[in-house]
């Protein structure tokens, strides 16, 4: 009986430090699981920081300072003549041409690299084709003669402008302007003499929004020398033709384009004052 008696206690005691020995065993796992997690956090908190603190490091200086009045002027002329010019099915061209365009530009930097302006324009043109033949083909032709076109038209636009420098350079930079720009003209079309007179009336209305980009380059502390070419635009023009006083007809036009015109591309002197 007594024998019996120890072999229960020591069953019992290696049951109770078998469930002593699972507690610890548990214990320790929770704590090192709560390290790992704890590491992990860290990890990705460390990780977050480091690419937070990214720069670039692009160089710049303010190129046009807060204040800084802007003076701009474009100007364009051309003007041709031909007497029995011949060009592709065109033959016998007899005539000129002119055409004349001014565009002042008022602006002010608002804050630095940053300025809100307008620009008015103004274009002449002229034609007068004193006689001229369609040649299609041996037996296929037409003739016209006493061409005279006249057109005025008139614009206003609203700019704004950002700049930003060539590296540290305050000589060299380039510039990004966004304009809306309004306008209207009217335009006089007449072929022939005499009994054979015919005339054609109209007047237009246009609405342009484009986003032009540009180079500057300063020649002295207040003139620089501007460089910019029509990148994207939304155009909508609008026109109302009579013909004889009798006949009326309208049409309008819309385009949209996102494309470097070479045709676009001007020159301007600019005054920083």
């Amino acid at each position: 009986m007594k024998r019996s008696c120890e072999g229960l206690l020591i069953i019992l005691l290696i049951l109770l430090i078998n469930a002593s020995s699972a507690k610890s065993a548990d214990r320790s796992d929770i704590h090192v699981g709560s390290a790992l997690r704890a590491d992990s956090v860290s990890g990705y908190a460390n990780k977050k920081d480091t690419l937070e603190v990214f720069k670039r490091d692009i160089e710049s200086v303010d190129f046009v300072p807060k204040g800084q009045w802007i003076f701009g002027l474009s100007v364009s002329y051309t003007q041709s003549s031909q007497d029995k010019y011949q060009f592709l099915i065109l033959e016998g061209i007899s005539g000129d041409t002119y055409s004349f365009k001014i565009s002042p530009m008022v602006m002010f930097a608002v804050k630095a690299d940053l300025a809100l302006g307008g620009r008015f324009s103004y274009a002449r043109s002229l034609t007068k084709v004193s006689n001229a033949d369609i040649v299609l083909d041996a037996e296929t032709s037409y003739s016209f003669d006493h061409l005279y076109r006249l057109s005025h038209n008139y614009y206003g636009a609203a700019l704004m402008r950002n700049y930003f420098s060539i590296g540290k350079s305050k000589r060299f930079g380039f510039f990004n302007e966004v304009s809306l720009q309004m306008g209207g003209g009217q335009t006089k079309l007449t072929t022939g003499v005499g009994d054979d007179l015919t005339g054609t009336y109209e007047r237009n209305f246009s609405l342009n929004v484009g986003l032009t980009p540009g180079l500057c380059v300063f020649l002295s502390d207040y003139s620089a020398l501007e460089v910019n070419v029509g990148l994207l635009g939304f155009n909508y023009t609008d026109t109302r033709a009579v013909k004889d006083q009798i006949y009326v007809s309208t049409r309008n036009s819309k385009s949209a384009n996102f494309r470097i015109n070479l045709f676009s591309i001007t020159f301007g002197a600019t005054f920083y004052l």
